[in-house]
């Protein structure tokens, strides 16, 4: 028999890898399923990209290899929308790098970075992908809870101190995704300035960044004095842009990291399809006017299940950023149970807490990521059961 890597066993299951085909089989069944588990908004992409994709199509150059270089305009393009939205200067071709989503920038980030045993810190709930990249990598995740006493902000200085020695990543994710926190200047300064004491490298993931309400602005981490030194930011176009299935982002830093993730990406692939950069590109031009059609729909929704959220029983704070609402449950009922039975008894599809780590336990996660009057039907139906136990 096949002896498979102590990595693959180490790996935590991945929270939604069963999903599509519980949903397929439910679907079957003629059950009237509702999923608002995975992010995955049903917005249509914007028009722009498609006809720049199905224009990008018909030159047969874009179905060349596209290697690391990638295309030039997409890299001028992302260059430019840091500029004007961040203030942040950045050479195009050296201090930043199109990835295939933020996700595979984020797990080769960790290769290039991690030896074995080096300390990773992975804050709980988090992306899968911090801890599995980690892994992947041959280190050593130190997981941290995010909890409601610090705003779900990892604070560094409640970290061992031996710990801080030792590591050599740490993982943040502002506005956060699953618990939609936001991070305070005074916050990211204090984060920066502890990981120049520690020489930490920060990976600081910021998908959602765009994906804001009631006049609060995400920054990028490169706003922060002296961040250039001690991060590495990555962006996508999944989430603003309702563009997942695209895959493609693009990770900014100082040049020797940005060359060294590029290094470790020249073995794993060979870049993101030409065509779909030419179409990123596009869209970067007109982000944030893009970006605020889908963020008012989202609010739409956000402001329409909270109220009957509330009226069915669950205590949820009113989120400032991303597509997610965190609800928390009574104490004691367990969040893989309660998502048991909503699939089971109700037909509705949604993320356990404990899916995202044990220290995530006590909530489940709501994606504002279906048409209005479903979302309303589901929390009507989550009411239901939590009634019921």
């Amino acid at each position: 028999m096949t002896a498979f890597s102590k990595r693959v066993a180490q790996l935590p299951t991945y929270p939604m890898a069963e999903l599509p085909a519980i949903k397929r089989r439910l679907i079957e069944q003629g059950v009237d399923l509702i999923d608002v588990g995975a992010g995955d908004a049903d917005f249509a992409p914007p028009d722009i990209a498609v006809k720049a994709l199905t224009r990008a199509l018909q030159d047969p150059a874009m179905s060349r290899y596209a290697f690391q270089l990638g295309l030039p305009a997409f890299r001028e393009s992302a260059a430019a929308y840091m500029q004007r939205r961040f203030g942040v200067s950045v050479d195009p071709f050296k201090e930043l790098h199109p990835i295939l989503g933020s996700k595979e920038g984020i797990a080769h980030l960790a290769t290039a970075v991690l030896d074995p045993g080096d300390v990773a810190i992975v804050p709980v709930p988090g992306y899968a992908v911090y801890h599995g990249g980690t892994v992947l990598a041959d280190g050593e995740p130190y997981l941290v809870t995010l909890t409601p006493r610090t705003d779900f902000l990892l604070e560094l200085d409640e970290i061992p101190r031996d710990v801080l020695k030792r590591a050599k990543l740490i993982y943040l994710n502002y506005p956060n995704n699953p618990t939609a926190a936001i991070a305070p200047r005074d916050y990211l300064e204090r984060t920066i300035a502890a990981c120049r004491e520690y020489d930490v490298l920060l990976a600081y993931d910021n998908p959602y960044c765009e994906v804001t309400f009631d006049g609060y602005v995400a920054p990028s981490i490169f706003e922060i004095p002296g961040a250039m030194d001690v991060a590495v930011e990555f962006h996508s176009l999944s989430k603003s842009f309702c563009m997942t299935g695209w895959r493609l982002g693009w990770a900014v830093g100082r040049p020797d990291r940005i060359a060294a993730l590029a290094r470790v990406k020249n073995y794993i692939d060979t870049g993101a399809f030409l065509a779909v950069q030419s179409a990123g590109a596009e869209v970067l031009k007109q982000a944030e006017r893009l970006a605020a059609g889908y963020v008012a729909q989202f609010k739409e929704r956000r402001d329409a299940i909270l109220p009957v959220l509330r009226a069915n029983g669950f205590e949820v704070e009113t989120p400032r950023a991303t597509l997610y609402l965190w609800v928390p449950l009574p104490e004691g009922l367990a969040s893989a149970a309660f998502q048991k039975r909503a699939l089971e008894d109700v037909g509705v599809i949604t993320l356990p807490g404990s899916a995202f780590g044990a220290g995530a336990e006590g909530f489940f996660r709501i994606a504002l990521t279906v048409a209005t009057p479903r979302l309303l039907e589901a929390a009507e139906r989550l009411g239901k059961v939590l009634a019921a136990v």
